[in-house]
């Protein structure tokens, strides 16, 4: 084999051509000079019409720091100069570069009917024939002391059922609008309300949409054991304090969300120190699940929704509309236990533990 020449120049030679001084010429001067690989079985029509061939400019930029550091993947702002980085995601091509994102996750699907519409017969006998209901001996006394003097004034009844607290408020002379999604509900209220002097204005709609209603025209509204029951909290809060006047109130009241969170909370017995309790398993985390309004019941089962959500939840809602807090209460039971080994236990945890909890807030001036 012939010897290499020493002092003889070879392209691929620098210096002496001694195997030491090799020195290949460098990958991005090539990638200048070679022509990019075809697949010719494939055609690439689209993505030379679009993006052009360009040479390889440096290594891969990975544009977007701020949001991977928030949590975004590496995958929604990955950008490659030239053809880039292959990816089995949906891209985009523009004539430099291009853009691999992260496919779309889909939205969390919706909750069934929260209305209370399909038991509305059964809602309204347990109101009107039961005179030791919670409603009667709790809530609405509790309500119409914290109201004081409804005379004339336009009150809005939100999520009004059938109509029962609307047509107690209308007695006392105030002017009331009950609105409810639940149809059935408001044709009890309607057939209700051919007996009541002072006529009460009833309308079924959501309660995140009051578009029959005009701004500034309420100076209370209450929402009773039904915020607990409406998905939209938000834009049903923005709608109650679009329709208040300033100054005007907003009252609701709701099932204690520390303490009566659907199937996470529950009543306990130690029988070693005759002590009731509520068990708590959960309270910070936002749920929903389905209630049966039918229990017992075989056919034509009937289910709504309840929503927990922990108090801050509530107040923050409030408090984006210009809603400051002027009252909070928490109302306990009224009812006894019989006699009994645990009675003095059940009638104790009764008064120590509160069912429902009363909010009230203020539209302060824009």
């Amino acid at each position: 084999m012939k010897k290499p020449d020493s002092k003889k120049s070879y392209s691929n030679f620098k210096g002496s051509g001694a195997r030491n001084n090799f020195e290949r010429t460098p990958r991005s001067e090539k990638a200048t000079l070679r022509k990019p690989y075809q697949n010719k079985n494939i055609s690439t029509a689209p993505y030379i019409a679009k993006a052009p061939y360009a040479p390889f400019a440096g290594k891969l930029t990975y544009r977007g720091k701020e949001a991977r550091l928030a949590g975004a993947s590496r995958n929604e702002t990955r950008v490659a100069y030239g053809f880039g980085t292959r990816s089995h995601h949906r891209s985009e091509v523009t004539s430099r570069t291009r853009v691999v994102k992260e496919p779309e996750t889909k939205k969390e699907a919706p909750a069934v009917d929260t209305s209370w519409g399909g038991v509305a017969d059964w809602y309204d006998k347990h109101l009107e024939k039961d005179d030791d209901t919670y409603h009667t001996k709790v809530i609405f006394p509790n309500l119409i002391r914290i109201l004081g003097d409804v005379t004339g004034k336009n009150i809005l009844d939100l999520a009004c059922g059938q109509g029962i607290f609307s047509q107690q408020l209308s007695e006392k002379g105030a002017n009331v609008t009950g609105v409810d999604i639940g149809k059935e509900l408001i044709a009890i209220a309607e057939e209700k309300n051919k007996e009541t002097k002072n006529k009460v204005k009833y309308f079924t709609t959501k309660s995140d949409d009051l578009y029959m209603l005009k701004d500034k025209t309420f100076d209370i509204v209450v929402c009773i054991l039904a915020l607990q029951n409406i998905e939209e909290l938000q834009n049903t809060i923005n709608e109650a304090s679009r329709v208040l006047v300033v100054g005007g109130k907003l009252i609701v009241v709701l099932n204690h969300p520390a303490f009566r969170n659907p199937k996470q909370t529950y009543w306990g017995y130690n029988e070693k120190d005759n002590v009731q309790y509520r068990r708590v398993d959960e309270y910070m985390s936002e749920s929903h699940v389905r209630i049966d309004m039918t229990p017992g019941s075989v056919k034509d089962k009937k289910f709504t929704v309840s929503f927990h959500r922990p108090l801050q939840v509530y107040i923050k809602a409030l408090t984006k509309n210009s809603l400051v807090v002027t009252r909070l209460e928490e109302w306990i039971s009224h009812r006894e236990s019989e006699r009994g080994t645990r009675k003095k236990a059940e009638d104790k945890s009764r008064k120590e533990i509160p069912l429902f909890m009363c909010i009230e807030v203020m539209k302060l001036g824009n």
